[in-house]
């Protein structure tokens, strides 16, 4: 059965969201208040870089099942499911989810709500804010009908479109059966195919959504610190997380080292989830660890690099390959690349940045670095690179344009050490012994 749907909100999470509704076959209109980005929605242009969405976007909109608009009442009024799918970022003064777009879009909503209407919180929300929500409209509004449901999602930025269209689980929140039974028939597609489909109250469905981030993000610090503790005592952190991995109670995923987590939500959901803990007095010690830990990581990141430039790099020409904060994304939020760009330039280092997708983004907030136009542009008389996204064509790099006595940091763990000292290169990688070799006589700045 066909549901018409409205989604508030064309970021991310919206847009995603929105278009793989159409693709099962409901008839969807996404909105925004931003006119020239509709408009360029319409010619199915997408902002950011998502693989497979663009060319999704543009096959329902020539199916008709697809729309977008800025007009919010005729939107709300022929829409029987309403998604709000806004941004809710950090504040930057407490570490709070900030809910002052949530409560704009309630309150325009609530004025245009004509029939009965399935309100679905999307955003990721603290515990108690589809209540919000839910009085936000009913003083609005006070004759609305509606249901309030928590239906947050779970896409991993660089594979959005493949986790919405192959979930591992579907988490919903309701409070009568009208909108338990409208939410089957949303899902009814994943149903047949034997997904689960999570029905529980709506305070437990906000949580499981900061849960299951903040205990990614745990396994991420966990496994980094595991990999500075290798290079203490010569064990090796690849061997080391695949015996974990083989573990059935513990799993592979997530369990490679890195630069430290980033992005739009691991950072901001373990803020928002530590604070919210800490209002209530049942703070989450293990949360407020993970943060702590993160920083320090990306802290010791830097310290390596230096370490690998023997101590200085004052005057030096260092590349940074990669900016956005993992593959396949042009997001470069709390990226570690670019925290450690900043630091490595305020040690008097010259950085040279390339990324496939992310460098317009990068030229947002960095200064006084030089963007490359490919890697190997980007490699070419370099003192040393660092590797700091894990993009593809990363992966099979020839550093011999960088001259004799290369020096490569990869913080990804790219490369086999061997490999770099059968070529000759100077390698440092994380939770591994470091290569230390040199075609010519080293020379210390």
């Amino acid at each position: 059965m066909t549901i018409q749907i409205a989604v508030i909100g064309t970021g991310y999470v919206g847009l995603v969201s929105g278009t793989c509704f159409a693709e099962l076959g409901h008839s969807v209109i996404c909105i925004d208040n931003n006119p020239e980005k509709i408009a360029q929605l319409k010619l199915a242009q997408i902002p950011i870089y998502e693989p497979e969405l663009a060319e999704m976007v543009n096959k329902n909109i020539q199916a008709g099942r697809l729309n977008f608009d800025t007009q919010l009442q005729k939107t709300v009024e022929k829409s029987q499911v309403l998604f709000i799918a806004v941004g809710t970022p950090t504040d930057p003064g407490t570490g709070q989810a900030d809910l002052s777009y949530l409560k704009i879009a309630a309150r325009e909503i609530a004025q245009f709500i004509n029939d009965y209407k399935v309100i679905v919180v999307k955003s990721t929300v603290p515990v108690g804010t589809c209540h919000l929500v839910k009085t936000i409209i009913q003083q609005e509004n006070p004759n609305a009908q509606f249901d309030i449901v928590s239906n947050p999602e779970f896409l991993r930025e660089g594979l959005a479109v493949y986790d919405f269209m192959n979930p591992d689980r579907i988490i919903v929140g309701t409070e009568t059966e009208s909108a338990k039974a409208m939410m089957n028939q949303i899902y009814q597609v994943f149903d047949k195919r034997g997904i689960p489909i999570l029905f529980t109250d709506l305070e437990s469905s906000e949580l499981i959504k900061y849960a299951a981030n903040c205990f990614l993000a745990t396994k991420i610090a966990f496994i980094n610190e595991i990999a500075n503790l290798c290079e203490k005592t010569n064990a090796n952190i690849v061997e080391v997380s695949e015996g974990l991995g083989l573990d059935k109670r513990i799993g592979a995923v997530y369990l490679k080292p890195s630069p430290g987590f980033g992005g739009s939500c691991f950072p901001k959901d373990t803020l928002a989830l530590a604070h919210a803990a800490r209002e209530i007095l049942s703070p989450l010690s293990i949360v407020e660890s993970v943060i702590l830990s993160n920083e320090r990581h990306k802290a010791y990141m830097i310290e390596k690099i230096l370490a690998a430039c023997y101590g200085a790099v004052r005057g030096k020409t260092l590349t940074v390959l990669g900016v956005a904060f993992k593959a396949n994304t042009d997001d470069v939020r709390e990226s570690s690349a670019l925290i450690i760009i900043e630091a490595l330039q305020k040690q008097g280092a010259n950085i040279i940045v390339y990324d496939p997708a992310a460098m317009e983004n990068a030229a947002k907030v960095l200064s006084n670095v030089v963007f490359a136009k490919d890697v190997y542009q980007a490699m070419r008389g370099s003192d040393a690179v660092v590797i700091a996204t894990e993009w593809p064509e990363f992966c099979d790099l020839n550093f011999d344009c960088m001259g004799d006595n290369a020096t490569v940091v990869d913080l990804r763990n790219l490369y086999d050490p061997k490999a770099m000292y059968a070529q000759g290169i100077r390698y440092f990688s994380i939770g591994r012994k470091p290569v230390i070799t040199s075609k010519k006589p080293l020379c210390v700045d």
